[in-house]
C-alpha cells in the first residue's frame, strides 16, 4: 500500500511500516497538519483526516503536480511535531522549508483551482 498515506509518512520518519507503537501519535498529527492544509485551500473543501492504513494520496488530492510538495509538507510538519531535530538549526532549516512549501501551494492553488472558495468564508455570514 505504498500509496498510503500513514504508510509513506512513517517511512519518511523512519519508522517500519508494520510497527505501529506510534500510530496514534503519528495519525494525530498527519491530521493536525490536514487541518492547516485545509486552511490553505488544499483538498477536498470539507477538510480531511485519516483513521489508519486505508487512506491514499488519491483520496485527499488529485493534483499531480501538487502531490509531491503535500507529501513532502507532510512530513517537514508531522518531524516537527512527533519528532524534531535536536539542534535549532535544523529546526530553523525545516521551519524554513515550511514556510516555503506553504507559499509555493498557495501560489499553486491560486493558479489552478478557479473559483477558490477560502474555508473560513463556507459558514453563513453574521447578520446584524
Amino acid at each position: 500500500m505504498a500509496n498510503s498515506i500513514l504508510t509513506s509518512t512513517k517511512k519518511v520518519l523512519g519508522l517500519a511500516d508494520d510497527y505501529d507503537a506510534f500510530d496514534v501519535d503519528v495519525i494525530m498529527h498527519i491530521n493536525s497538519v490536514f487541518f492547516t492544509l485545509n486552511q490553505l485551500g488544499i483538498g477536498p473543501p470539507e477538510g480531511f483526516a485519516i483513521e489508519g492504513k486505508d487512506a491514499s494520496w488519491d483520496d485527499f488530492i488529485s493534483d499531480v503536480n501538487m502531490l509531491n510538495a503535500v507529501k513532502t509538507y507532510m512530513y517537514l510538519r508531522v518531524r516537527l511535531l512527533f519528532d524534531p531535530p535536536t539542534t535549532s538549526f535544523a529546526i530553523d532549516a525545516m521551519k524554513k522549508q515550511v514556510e516555503e512549501l506553504e507559499w509555493r501551494l498557495n501560489v499553486h492553488r491560486e493558479g489552478v483551482i478557479t473559483p477558490w472558495t477560502d474555508p473560513l468564508t463556507l459558514s453563513s455570514p453574521i447578520t446584524e
